[in-house]
């Protein structure tokens, strides 16, 4: 019960400090776009006007940039929403077809992004239910996974092959539905062990839910975890780090909150589904909210934000790196601080960068390759909402740097979709 309270009182006041002329929070979710409006049958695909735009003297267009061209966008109302909140990307291994899953309001956008700057609007499988400002997205074996807070939502179940070769918008339907729980806040998957990781939902007294999605149409729900604080996201992977210990082993890292003072990351061996263990928790100072974190392809370096510190604190942008090498005892190695004051967000490791979505100061590419020695440095970003850099909750939600070719993918909750790629 005091769990809920605090998940309750944390998100009133998220919305209360979220609040600025142009905040997302500012709309309420009963007058969001209806989620059963369906959008105009036959209607063909079309190219939203775009087109490059260079960063040229810090800027493509209005918009601030460093070392990244604007390739195109996609706007929100092209997409029959109101808001933007997270996306995910699929790669067709059939066709070598980019497309960007990006999460809306009262559903989810197809985007085919092989051209990208002439991206094409597919259509949109709307929420299960009813609309919500969260949604989240992951991909495996060729079937997107979704959850949202909206009630009694559940996760919808998408075979993206229903993607391939089509000549109208769709209003596509979910292939399957689970229900054993209603609203999440979030999903991760494990795609070595065909795990998904429903967290942030009713079961498991809001950590994560185990859900074996090897037959991708019949996911079955096999136990969870649930002895620690409401787990907000995770991320879980085969570990193979420097604690010989643990490797070979299934591993959850997960960003852990009560809306209080208990924050912090908490690592499980989840190997065995029938008998999780938890191998450690970590606490830190100036704690407002664990939000999400990534650990790096070595497996040695765990990069994790605060949603709430820079409003609490007054800092800027500010990252804590945990050294893993020991998962019984973690130690935060650095703190980094961003170039400006806006909330970090969801963050990603490519090779030797962190990509931050960083709100109202867009997405951030962050260079770790000395973080043996304590340096992190900004090498580029492109700031999809120029209006300010302060301490809101516009702007960026998430960023997806995972494409081959290159193109950085960006929800920008109040405008849409954006797609860089590094300036030649």
């Amino acid at each position: 019960m005091m769990k809920n309270l605090a998940r309750l009182l944390f998100l009133i006041f998220l919305f209360l400090i979220g609040c600025s002329k142009n905040s997302p929070k500012d709309v309420n979710e009963s007058i969001l776009s209806d989620p059963t409006e369906p959008l105009v049958d036959q209607m063909p695909l079309t190219v939203p006007p775009s087109g490059l735009v260079p960063c040229d003297g810090g800027l493509a267009g209005n918009y601030p940039c460093l070392g990244y061209d604007l390739q195109s966008m996609v706007s929100l109302p092209l997409m029959g929403a109101s808001m933007g909140n997270d996306n995910w990307g699929w790669t067709d291994s059939e066709s070598g077809k980019e497309y960007v899953l990006m999460g809306l309001d009262n559903g989810t956008a197809f985007i085919d992004i092989s051209t990208p700057d002439q991206p094409v609007f597919l259509g949109k499988l709307n929420s299960a239910t009813t609309p919500s400002i969260w949604r989240d997205i992951k991909v495996f074996q060729d079937h997107a996974f979704i959850v949202s807070e909206a009630d009694g939502h559940g996760l919808q179940v998408f075979d993206l092959t229903s993607l391939r070769n089509l000549t109208e918008v769709q209003n596509f339907t979910a292939d399957a539905r689970l229900t054993a729980f209603g609203s999440a806040h979030n999903i991760a998957i494990d795609e070595a062990s065909g795990f998904a990781y429903v967290v942030g939902s009713s079961l498991y007294q809001g950590g994560p839910a185990f859900i074996d999605i090897n037959d991708p149409t019949n996911p079955t729900l096999v136990g969870g975890f649930g002895d620690e604080s409401y787990t907000h996201d995770a991320q879980i992977l085969i570990y193979e780090g420097p604690d010989t210990e643990y490797q070979g082993k299934e591993i959850l890292f997960g960003s852990n909150s009560d809306g209080g003072e208990n924050n912090q990351i908490i690592i499980v061996d989840v190997t065995d589904k029938t008998s999780p263990k938890l191998i450690s928790s970590s606490t830190y100072s100036n704690g407002g909210y664990t939000h999400q974190g990534w650990i790096d392809e070595d497996h040695k370096y765990f990069y994790l934000g605060d949603e709430l510190d820079e409003s609490q604190y007054g800092n800027y942008s500010r990252t804590l790196v945990f050294d893993m090498e020991d998962l019984d005892n973690p130690i935060l190695h650095h703190t980094y601080l961003g170039t400006t004051a806006a909330i970090d967000h969801n963050g990603y490791i490519k090779g030797n960068s962190f990509f931050l979505a960083n709100y109202t100061a867009g997405f951030r590419e962050i260079g770790i390759q000395n973080i043996g020695s304590k340096e992190m440095e900004e090498v580029g970003f492109f700031d999809t909402f120029p209006e300010h850099d302060n301490t809101s909750f516009d702007g960026v939600w998430n960023v997806y740097p995972y494409f081959e070719s290159g193109v950085i993918v960006i929800s920008d909750s109040n405008s849409g979709l954006f797609l860089v790629k590094a300036s030649q």
